[in-house]
C-alpha cells in the first residue's frame, strides 16, 4: 500500500516540550492531595486535564520519531526500536514501583501509620507479597498514582502494526481506534486489575487520544487546518470551555451545583476519567485545535529563558515523571507531618518542582558529556623559509 502519511517538518517541535513540562509538573500537584497549589492545574477548570495531554503527546511524539525509522529502514527495524522503548519504559516502572512500595512501607512502619497502607493501595504487599508482586511485575496491580506508565508500556506494545496501518490508511485507522473506544465503552471492555477491580485508566478507551496524537502528527493537523481556522470553531469552542469550566466548578462546590437541574449535574459529575468520557475528549480536542490555531511552531517565547525551565522538564519527561510522581507521596506525607498551612502546601510543591527541574537540567547535562568532544581540526604547521646562503 501506497504512503499517505505526512510527517511533520524536521527539527525539534518546543510546543511539545513544553506542554509535556506542564502535563509533568500538574500531574505532581494533583498527586499531593489538600494541596490548594494543584487549583492552578487544568483539572479544576475543565474536563480534561494533564494526564489527557501526556497520552495525546506521547502518541504525537511516537509517530513521527518511529515513522520516520519505519519509513527509512523498514517495519522490522521500526518495530525492536519501539519494543526497545517499551522495555524501557517497563524498566522505568519496575524500578519506581520498587522505591515507592519500599518508602510507603518504610514510612507506615516508622511512623506506625497503617493506614498509608490501604490509602496507597499496597495493603496486599502485607497479607499476599509473593502474588502481588507477581502481579506488579504483570503490570495488573499498581498502587496509588501508578496507573499513567503502565498504561503508556500497553500502547505503546501495540503501536508497532498500528503506526504501519497509520502510514498508509491513517484516516481508516482513526476510524478504528474510535470504534474500539465506543465499543468498549459500550460492553465494558477493560483489563482487571490486582486484587480487585480494573485498570483506573480503561486502556481501551485511552488508546483514542494515544491514536489522535499520531494521527494529528502524521498529517491530520494539516487535514483538520480549515477546521481549525474556522470562525466558529472559535465560538463554539470557546462557549463549550466555558460550559466545562461551570460544570467542574458544580462538581466541586455543592451549592454552586445545587443550582442545576440533576440531570444535567450528573451526566457530567463525577467526571468519567476511567473510560475517557466523550465529553472529556470533546473538551481536549477543542483545547490541541486551539493551541494549534493561536501558538505557532516558531513562536518566539519559546526560545526565551523564561519557559526553559518547563521545556528541559518535557524533554527528559520520563525521568522527571518517574521523580515527580515520588516526589509527591514524599509531599503528601510532608504535609500530613506538617500544619498543612497554606505555606507548607506552597513550600512543598515548589521544592517539588525545583527537584523535577534540577533533575532535567542534570540529565540533559549529562547526555552531553556523554558525546565525544569534536576533534580539533588540524592545522599544517608553516614550513621555515631556509635561511640564504652566504655569498661566495
Amino acid at each position: 500500500m501506497e504512503i499517505h502519511a505526512i510527517l511533520p517538518p524536521k527539527g525539534r517541535d518546543l510546543r511539545l516540550d513544553f506542554f509535556r513540562g506542564i502535563a509533568n509538573w500538574a500531574i505532581f500537584l494533583d498527586h499531593i492531595p489538600d494541596n490548594a497549589v494543584n487549583w492552578i492545574t487544568t483539572r479544576n477548570w475543565g474536563f480534561s486535564d494533564a494526564a489527557d495531554l501526556f497520552v495525546f503527546i506521547s502518541g504525537y511524539t511516537a509517530s513521527f520519531v518511529y515513522a520516520k525509522m519505519m519509513l527509512d529502514r523498514g517495519f522490522i527495524v521500526g518495530a525492536t526500536r519501539l519494543t526497545k522503548r517499551v522495555w524501557q519504559l517497563y524498566v522505568a516502572h519496575i524500578i519506581l514501583f520498587v522505591i515507592y512500595i519500599v518508602a510507603i512501607g518504610y514510612v507506615a512502619q516508622r511512623y506506625n501509620d497503617p493506614d498509608i497502607i490501604n490509602e496507597f493501595n499496597v495493603a496486599g504487599l502485607v497479607d499476599n507479597p509473593i502474588e502481588t508482586l507477581r502481579h506488579g511485575l504483570l503490570l495488573s496491580f499498581k498502587p496509588l498514582n501508578l496507573d499513567v506508565l503502565p498504561l503508556y508500556i500497553v500502547l505503546m506494545a501495540f503501536f508497532p502494526p498500528v503506526l504501519w496501518m497509520m502510514l498508509r490508511k491513517p484516516d481508516l485507522t482513526m476510524l478504528g481506534s474510535l470504534a474500539l473506544y465506543f465499543a468498549a465503552r459500550q460492553f465494558g471492555w477493560n483489563l482487571h486489575g490486582y486484587p480487585a477491580g480494573e485498570w483506573y485508566f480503561n486502556p481501551f478507551c485511552w488508546q483514542l487520544l494515544f491514536m489522535f496524537g499520531a494521527w494529528f502528527a502524521l498529517g491530520g493537523a494539516r487535514e483538520s487546518r480549515s477546521i481549525i481556522n474556522s470562525p466558529w470553531l472559535l465560538y463554539l469552542g470557546f462557549a463549550y470551555l466555558v460550559f466545562a469550566l461551570v460544570m467542574t466548578m458544580a462538581g466541586r462546590f455543592d451549592a454552586f451545583g445545587d443550582l442545576f437541574p440533576r440531570w444535567l449535574y450528573d451526566a457530567f459529575n463525577p467526571n468519567d476519567k476511567t473510560n475517557l468520557a466523550p465529553y472529556r475528549v470533546l473538551h481536549f480536542v477543542i483545547i490541541a485545535f486551539f493551541v494549534t490555531r493561536f501558538v505557532p511552531r516558531d513562536w518566539s517565547l519559546l526560545e526565551s529563558k523564561l519557559l526553559e525551565p518547563i521545556i528541559k522538564c518535557g524533554q527528559q519527561s520520563l525521568a522527571v515523571f518517574c521523580v515527580g510522581v515520588f516526589l509527591s507521596f514524599v509531599g503528601h506525607f510532608t504535609l500530613m507531618m506538617s500544619s498543612g498551612s497554606f505555606l507548607s502546601q506552597l513550600f512543598v510543591s515548589i521544592a517539588g518542582i525545583a527537584i523535577m527541574t534540577t533533575v532535567a537540567y542534570y540529565i540533559s547535562w549529562s547526555k552531553k558529556q556523554d558525546k565525544p568532544l569534536p576533534k580539533p581540526t588540524a592545522t599544517s604547521t608553516p614550513t621555515k623559509a631556509a635561511p640564504p646562503k652566504a655569498a661566495e
